[in-house]
């Protein structure tokens, strides 16, 4: 119909969309379509205009993907590059939606390998993968990624924003990802309002094979006094209403399985700031879940410039010890943000992977008299 500039093909578009909105497996497409205006005067004045706009818009796209194969990646990978695009020209807003691939590789490789002993590589299965921050979804599709299409039974997202809720459906959908692998929710995350995850029965309790995120940093919250008695945080204590970040630590952690990993990126604040933070931060350490600390170098997001740090946590861990991993100075320079290469990437993870014990040794000076003469000596 784009071919031939038929005149109704904007009509036709808009029942196709209706269409599948309305047949899809258990209403899971509900709503899918409906950020977009196909009536919009920007994309003309009179609906002729905009029909023979569309018709444009159609056939160039149809000419793209005709150049490359019939593979459905390719068309899922193009949706990713323009979500990338998007997201680099959108400034500050983007970190609403999109994770850098870079770091986005990073998280998926670690939750991929083995929880207990790292070095025995990448894990064959996960039942579950949870993202309760999930954007557009490109986290969640880099961990399918590193296990292949059947490498996951099957994959849970969270998402406020209903336009960025639609993209993570769409952004499934071009990638192959079939309705009955995935499962997106909109809604908020931090009041807990997804039946699945709201369940009270310890019995019913979901839980996570790999929990990954990229939440909002330092977000401000209403932490209600009665919160602090949500499973949750009971334990723990509610992190403070000027930074939600170790909320979104604990959302995401009391869903994570005993043999399971979790991997979150955080502002570098978590790792000193006092006060709630601290609390919760100490007890974590005690009972011995933070399992690595990554740090970051600056300017790597779309939303913000200031470094930040990917926290590992793991309910049961090997090693006692926490490892920390400095990787400020991996990156390359560039002239709106800065990247990782795959040999940063790379160094990162087989840090992770192949990790050392180190014997620290600390050095205290003292002085004292000798006996033999008035002098003070200094003893190391």
């Amino acid at each position: 119909m784009a071919r031939t500039q038929d005149s109704d093909l904007l009509d036709t578009l808009y029942k196709g969309f209706k269409y599948i909105e309305e047949k899809s497996f258990e209403s899971r497409f509900q709503g899918l379509f409906s950020e977009i205006n196909l009536h919009s005067e920007k994309l003309g004045r009179k609906p002729a205009e905009r029909n023979a706009k569309l018709c444009t818009i159609i056939q160039k796209i149809a000419e793209g993907i005709a150049q490359f194969s019939t593979d459905i990646d390719v068309l899922g990978d193009a949706y990713e590059y323009l979500i990338g695009q998007f997201a680099a020209g959108s400034g500050k807003k983007a970190g609403e939606f999109y994770t850098p691939q870079q770091i986005s590789t990073i998280l998926s490789e670690i939750v991929t390998l083995d929880s207990q002993e790292p070095a025995n590589g990448k894990k064959t299965k996960l039942a579950k993968v949870l993202d309760f921050a999930c954007g557009s979804g490109s986290l969640l599709l880099n961990v399918r990624k590193q296990l292949g299409a059947h490498g996951i039974g099957k994959i849970y997202g969270q998402e406020k924003n209903i336009t960025t809720y639609n993209l993570a459906r769409m952004n499934m959908l071009l990638h192959g990802v079939k309705d009955t692998e995935f499962e997106i929710h909109h809604g908020d995350s931090l009041l807990n309002d997804w039946d699945i995850l709201n369940e009270m029965n310890p019995a019913k309790k979901q839980q996570f094979d790999a929990v990954v995120a990229n939440p909002p940093f330092s977000y401000r919250w209403e932490s209600k006094e009665e919160m602090a008695k949500d499973f949750r945080f009971a334990g723990y204590g509610l992190a403070p209403k000027s930074a939600a970040d170790f909320a979104f630590l604990l959302h995401g952690f009391h869903f994570l399985s005993d043999s399971g990993v979790m991997a979150i990126i955080l502002p570098h604040g978590v790792l000193f700031r006092g006060g709630a933070e601290e609390r919760i931060r100490t007890k974590l350490l005690k009972d011995g879940h933070i399992d690595t600390v990554i740090g970051l170098p600056a300017n790597l997001f779309f939303s913000t410039g200031i470094p930040v740090c990917i926290l590992v946590l793991k309910r049961c861990k090997k090693y006692d010890d926490v490892l920390f991993i400095n990787a400020a100075d991996y990156f390359e320079k560039g002239k709106r943000q800065n990247r990782l290469l795959p040999e940063h990437i790379a160094k990162i993870v087989s840090t992770y992977q192949y990790r050392k014990e180190y014997v620290c040794v600390i050095l205290h000076s003292y002085s004292v008299k000798s006996p033999d003469s008035p002098v003070i000596k200094t003893v190391t």
